[in-house]
């Protein structure tokens, strides 16, 4: 049994270790030399937790070394975050892109770091704006509620105002109560208005909050919405397009060589670049179609009510129009070279669920760019095997 775990785990790719301190790590670490000759003695605290250190140590420094990075704050960090499981997403992100033989370089790491950040930010700011959005709820339901009995209650008095003014000529007492009650009656009149008042400046707190919740979700550089946008529409599409009986695609774009174009001109025109990508993809867009910027220099498309011939075409004829185009750095006058993109196209309702489905597409997508880039493949399509890189 021990010699199939041995044959297993030397199988494993160098890089797999990186990710697991496992039970059989332990078994494996040599005692310490109190251990070994006290025999029954208990081991110290130092004698625990020294071996579990220095695997942890070595799993780091073999990722560094593995993928050639300096040893840096931002490196170190990020290959703790992966030994330990701290930062879930960058790990699977660095596992997907090991696998398909791509480098992890310190401004991919970087790039990576910046969306997590970004995103965490964007939950958080997700959830505090759904709490404030519920205060507000129910603070509008208690003020009408409030200003309503109000308004109620101050009818009741004035008839009874009235009642009392007509008997007032009869005794000082009631005509004192008549009194006393009208003053009731004006300051309720007053409360009502300033529950009134309050009404609004909810009202006009709930608008600013709708309006903070759209920013949230939409990408500054292009205007498109942004990833978490984009989840979010796929989840209602999913459901709808379900119980309609309708098809449903799902697409991801990744703009080929982007590295370069930002290396040869700079991050301001590789910005213009993206702006300029999504606005072509944008224009594809309608009623049944929904276009995002997921992350970097990837975007997605959800069709509605399409096939996936139907989607491919359209998200062919973008890849064709942005091909064709010639653009210059304004900067220098100097050309960017041809921009293209690669595709790759799901079926949504193909695969089990949501998750499976983006996985399909996003491996068309790898295929594309391996077979040549510049083109758009179907999930399951074979590329063609005469294609050369573009």
């Amino acid at each position: 049994m021990s010699e199939q775990t041995s044959d297993e785990n030397a199988r494993k790719p160098r890089w797999w270790h990186w990710f697991s301190i496992s039970a059989a790590d332990d078994a494996m670490e040599p005692a310490g030399p109190a251990a070994q000759s006290a025999g029954t003695n208990e081991l110290t605290a130092r004698e625990v937790w020294l071996p579990a250190k220095r695997r942890m140590i070595s799993k780091i420094a073999d990722f560094l070394i593995d993928h050639d990075l300096e040893i840096l704050p931002t490196t170190l960090t990020v290959a703790y975050e992966c030994v330990t499981g701290g930062a879930p997403r960058i790990a699977q992100s660095i596992l997907e892109r090991t696998e398909k033989g791509l480098p992890i370089t310190l401004k991919w790491i970087e790039e990576q770091r910046g969306e997590s950040t970004h995103e965490k930010s964007s939950d958080a700011l997700a959830v505090l704006m759904g709490r404030l959005e519920d205060s507000l709820d129910e603070f509008t339901r208690t003020t009408t509620g409030a200003r309503t009995a109000t308004s109620e209650y101050n009818s009741a008095l004035k008839e009874h105002i009235d009642e009392l003014e007509g008997v007032g000529r009869a005794g000082v007492v009631i005509t004192e109560l008549a009194a006393l009650t009208r003053a009731m009656m004006e300051r309720s009149i007053v409360i009502e208005s300033e529950l009134a008042c309050s009404e609004r400046r909810a009202q006009g707190l709930q608008t600013s909050l709708d309006e903070t919740r759209r920013l949230a979700e939409v990408d500054h550089l292009t205007g498109l919405p942004n990833r978490r946008a984009f989840d979010q529409m796929l989840e209602r599409e999913m459901r709808e397009a379900s119980k309609a009986g309708e098809e449903l695609c799902i697409a991801f774009v990744d703009i080929d060589h982007f590295k370069r174009v930002n290396d040869a001109h700079g991050h301001p025109a590789g910005d213009r670049v993206l702006k300029f990508v999504g606005e072509t993809l944008n224009r594809i867009a309608d009623a049944r179609c929904f276009v995002a910027r997921h992350g970097g220099e990837e975007f997605a498309v959800i069709w509605r009510n399409h096939t996936v011939d139907m989607a491919w075409k359209k998200l062919d004829s973008a890849r064709q129009e942005i091909a064709e185009r010639r653009l210059v750095n304004r900067a220098n006058d100097t050309p960017f070279g041809k921009i293209t993109f690669s595709g790759g196209i799901a079926d949504a309702f193909a695969f089990p669920d949501k998750s499976a489905a983006m996985k399909a597409a996003d491996e068309a997508l790898y295929a594309a760019k391996q077979s040549g880039r510049n083109r758009i493949l179907r999930a399951g399509e074979n590329p063609d095997p005469q294609a050369k890189a573009a």
